[in-house]
């Protein structure tokens, strides 16, 4: 009897500290964050929801709003979740270039039902092991290879918009998302999708319905936590979608399995090839998981879910970005066809890796397209020691920070004339003096994005098979369309072009 009311009281002293030291590190993050700037809030434990509850597209332009009034940083809070939004890239180097940082925020668990503990999500020791599984399959050895799988799928887009030219306008948005994931299937997975199957399809839809879903979330706080979100009115949606999702990615990851060939695993470690056969991602995980026993089926599925959307749903959107910007100013056109002239010699001729890599202009053009419309818009990640801002504020440690991608692109003192499209920003002799953290579509640092060389190619063996088939000419222009806040940068409405067939 003593021994338990011992062990009984010693439980309510343990529980009573740890609860205690909890409220004092809350009462202390919040001294200090009640210091930063922000809207107005509508309580004390309300915060700012108000500001947040409002429509996807009212959302961003109160986002954009706040970084007029607050720059460069201000706070916005729901609960007892205070957050530091980030607008400087003084700030942004502070956060990225130091591994303390490195952690992704709370708001990433939105993401977990559908993407686990994926590289997009997961941290420290798991983070550092799948990053190093998956960094050869990024090799330039490979990245040669895979262009030659970039030109045939552009191919393809090309003869879908040699038939649907005749109309007036092309929505280009579903299309070209279309031609994403089949391209990130056949490299990084080695599958070839046809898109005769209605799964094809549903994939595509749910992963817009599921973003949806995931915004609704993060502007209610209470549904990012798991248990509470089980009474969220879009659970059982939520659960439909994911299913649609991981059923689709699961398949992929069958087939691939069962054509892969264990025997042959390369000797050496981290080999990118089998043979003189290349080596895709999913092989490199089935081959961790077969040879080295360092991931298991979930940890599989984990990455080819993070994967097969990562890879299909950011380029999709930069390069429907791309075209319609393209197709708003013909001088870039007709420049990035001179270069083609000169690299390729005819224009049809399928460009290698070092054709593409020679296009400087239409690669510009693409960074400018990336920084006024970048795919990933923000990035949040949780402080991992007390941090002192370029301002003079101190953030706390566990502070969550939310670095707006998009704002610091769209910053007149970095970009003047920001609204304007101008690939010779990229010139070296206007960038060499620009802040090295001003520029972030790929993120930085340690947690940068292992696809960006990938996605840089893609984009241009894309651009130029459709330039080399078509004159682009406005229907939607940056005027016209109305930007989404979403897990990706959308727009409310698929992008409109219309496309000429241009003659020989």
């Amino acid at each position: 009897m003593l021994l338990a009311a011992t062990f009984f009281i010693s439980v309510l002293l343990i529980g009573g500290f740890y609860l205690l030291k909890r409220i004092k590190t809350l009462a202390y993050n919040y001294v200090y964050m009640s210091k930063l700037p922000g809207p107005p809030p509508d309580g004390i434990f309300i915060g700012n929801m108000s500001y947040l509850q409002t429509s996807p597209e009212n959302l961003f332009v109160r986002l954009r709003e706040a970084m007029k009034n607050f720059y460069p940083i201000y706070k916005l809070y729901a609960c007892h979740k205070i957050g530091a939004n980030i607008l400087s890239p003084e700030d942004c180097e502070l956060i990225m270039s130091n591994p303390a940082h490195n952690t992704k925020a709370q708001l990433y668990d939105l993401l977990h039902n559908w993407l686990n503990d994926g590289l997009l999500t997961s941290n420290g020791l798991k983070w550092q092991t799948r990053r190093k599984i998956l960094t050869p399959a990024f090799h330039f050895n490979i990245l040669q290879d895979f262009v030659q799988i970039f030109n045939e799928e552009s191919q393809e887009l090309v003869n879908i918009f040699k038939k649907e030219c005749k109309k007036s306008y092309v929505n280009v948005t579903p299309h070209v998302t279309q031609f994403t994931l089949k391209t990130i299937a056949e490299t990084a997975m080695g599958s070839k999708l046809n898109f005769k199957t209605q799964e094809d399809n549903d994939y595509k839809q749910a992963v817009y319905d599921v973003g949806k879903i995931l915004l609704y979330r993060l502007v209610h706080p209470w549904f990012v936590l798991k248990f509470f979100n089980f009474f969220s009115p879009w659970y059982l949606q939520e659960r439909k979608l994911t299913n649609i999702l991981h059923d689709f990615t699961k398949q992929v990851i069958k087939e691939r399995e069962e054509n892969f060939d264990h025997d042959a695993l390369p000797q050496e470690q981290h080999d990118v090839y089998l043979g003189k056969r290349r080596m895709a991602m999913l092989d490199l995980l089935l081959s961790a998981k077969h040879k080295d026993g360092i991931i298991d089926n979930e940890g599989i599925q984990e990455e080819v879910d993070t994967f097969m959307f990562e890879g299909h749903d950011t380029t999709a959107a930069a390069l429907s970005f791309a075209l319609m910007l393209l197709a708003c100013h013909k001088e870039s056109q007709n420049l990035i066809l001179q270069e083609m002239a000169e690299v390729l010699g005819d224009l049809h001729k399928k460009p290698s890796q070092n054709d593409l890599q020679s296009m400087r202009y239409l690669e510009r053009c693409l960074k400018e397209s990336l920084r006024l419309y970048p795919s990933v818009f923000f990035i949040a990640r949780a402080l991992g020691e007390d941090m002192k801002t370029f301002s003079g504020y101190l953030l706390p440690k566990d502070t969550i920070v939310i670095m707006h991608i998009y704002d610091i692109h769209h910053n007149p003192d970095i970009y003047p004339d920001p609204e304007k499209f101008d690939p010779d920003r990229f010139l070296p002799e206007n960038s060499q003096n620009r802040h090295p953290y001003a520029y972030l579509p790929f993120s930085a640092g340690a947690r940068n994005c292992i696809g960006q060389k990938f996605a840089i190619l893609e984009l241009k063996a894309a651009v130029c098979a459709i330039l080399a088939n078509f004159v682009l000419e406005p229907v939607d222009t940056p005027e016209t369309i109305t930007l989404i806040a979403d897990i990706i940068l959308r727009t409310k409405e698929p992008i409109k072009i219309k496309l000429i067939p241009r003659s020989n």
